[in-house]
């Protein structure tokens, strides 16, 4: 049995045996799938240090509608003992009313350490920092440095990566926490700590840190603010946390839908639906490029019925063609594999792979052309013609696909939007338009009579 079970008959025994042995992370996801109002009874039987544990693994939507069902004194007890960042993230999404409230609630420190994070632009690296850090002093001992991270540790984020800053509070270098131990007392931790350390600005975008973080095997980072000064710290949960909301989002676009601002089961039938309308509006509307191409070419296969029969293989082989293309791109933009500039590299690139691919596809689709339309037609020489001119087709949409697909996410990156933004529907459709187009021109000039 799981969690909803034991709530809807109300068992709480064996309720209570199962939050025991549950990981904090199921009982965040069980929370999650339980109904607003029956989600206050099994995280207030959790202990506090668990129950603290748990509401920093739900969405801060889950968060909110869990603090209604709360008690006052409960609701300020959690989040007074929230980590700065995650309290941050909370407040961040609530209505402007309610986080007054709950500023307010707060002690003057959390207040002001809440605060100050909110006061960075959205989506930097002040925003989801943790201002709460343990560093330490270049020209300190390690004993010395070993009783600070004792005294205040406690109330830091993390104590695995340790900054060093001098008297001003700059960033000066790191140090690990198993160096720090296993060093010797009277050892100066300048002497010990990484002069080359990784460091972000505050005003950094967060994705670009949170890549920096994976990309260099980091624990944390620190976060500096413009003159240098060490002002927090962006650790690896965070970072993940991060990519995992970068990467939905764009996935989300790429199929042609916005993403999702609450958890899919929170989200009503009308959200699911406002979400995709747009995108769908706007593909239908690129559609109609198709139709016009048809209605242009309407003599064309009035004379030639037979090439009406090939009209989904072109246009789905060059949608799909652009769609990979575009999705390859856009998710070495998003890594930081490629950059704008490197257009020229990737058009080459790209122009060689749609070649590749279109002469495979065009050379597999010759054969079982000419014997397909052997069994249908009385001509003899429309078969071999039609073979080619599908094939001749294959080739070139898949190159105009791939060109077009690689394109455009490096000019929307140009421009300033979201690569994603380019989606994998988007390119499809722009691209079953141009496909028609060629192969009603190659058709043209291979098929007699048109």
């Amino acid at each position: 049995m799981t969690m909803p079970d034991f709530v809807t008959t109300r068992d709480v025994n064996t309720l209570t045996e199962w939050l025991a042995q549950a990981d904090p992370v199921e009982i965040a996801e069980e929370l999650g799938r339980l109904p607003v109002a029956d989600r206050a009874i099994p995280f207030r039987l959790l202990p506090k240090d668990r129950a603290l544990e748990v509401f920093e693994l739900l969405d801060p939507l889950h968060q909110q509608e869990l603090l209604e069902g709360l008690r006052e004194a409960s609701v300020r007890d959690l989040l007074e003992d929230m980590d700065p960042d995650d309290r941050a993230r909370l407040v961040d999404e609530m209505p402007a009313k309610i986080a007054k409230q709950v500023l307010a609630g707060l002690s003057p420190r959390e207040r002001a350490l809440t605060a100050t994070l909110l006061g960075y632009p959205e989506n930097s690296a002040g925003r989801v920092m943790s201002p709460e850090v343990v560093n330490l002093k270049a020209n300190q001992s390690v004993a010395d440095a070993l009783a600070r991270v004792r005294r205040i540790g406690g109330s830091a984020e993390t104590i695995y990566a340790l900054p060093v800053t001098d008297d001003q509070r700059r960033l000066v270098g790191a140090l690990g926490l198993r160096d720090l131990v296993l060093a010797d007392p009277d050892t100066q931790v300048g002497d010990l700590m990484d002069r080359e350390v990784y460091s972000a600005r505050v005003d950094q975008d967060q994705e670009e840190v949170a890549r920096l973080i994976q990309d260099a095997d980091l624990l944390a980072l620190p976060i500096v603010d413009t003159e240098g000064r060490l002002v927090g710290i962006v650790t690896v949960d965070d970072a993940m946390r991060i990519i995992e909301e970068e990467q939905t989002e764009d996935a989300a676009r790429a199929g042609g839908a916005e993403p999702l601002e609450h958890p899919y089961l929170s989200t009503s039938v009308l959200g699911l639906a406002r979400t995709r309308v747009v995108w769908l509006m706007i593909l239908i509307v690129a559609a109609t490029l198709t139709v016009n191409v048809l209605g242009v070419f309407e003599v064309e296969l009035a004379k030639v019925v037979t090439l009406a029969l090939f009209i989904p293989l072109v246009i789905g082989t060059g949608g799909n063609a652009g769609s990979q293309s575009a999705t390859t791109v856009t998710r070495a933009l998003a890594v930081g594999e490629l950059r704008t500039t490197d257009v020229v590299l990737v058009v080459l690139r790209e122009a060689r792979v749609g070649i590749l691919l279109g002469t495979m596809l065009g050379g597999l689709a010759f054969f079982p052309t000419i014997f397909f339309l052997g069994t249908v037609s009385a001509d003899a020489e429309l078969p071999v013609r039609m073979a080619a001119v599908v094939s001749l087709t294959l080739l070139s949409v898949c190159l105009v696909a791939t060109l077009v697909g690689s394109l455009l996410p490096l000019l929307a990156r140009r421009l300033g939007f979201d690569p994603a933004v380019m989606s994998a529907p988007f390119i499809s459709t722009l691209v079953d338009a141009t496909g028609l187009i060629v192969y009603f021109l190659i058709a043209k000039a291979i098929l007699p009579g048109i």
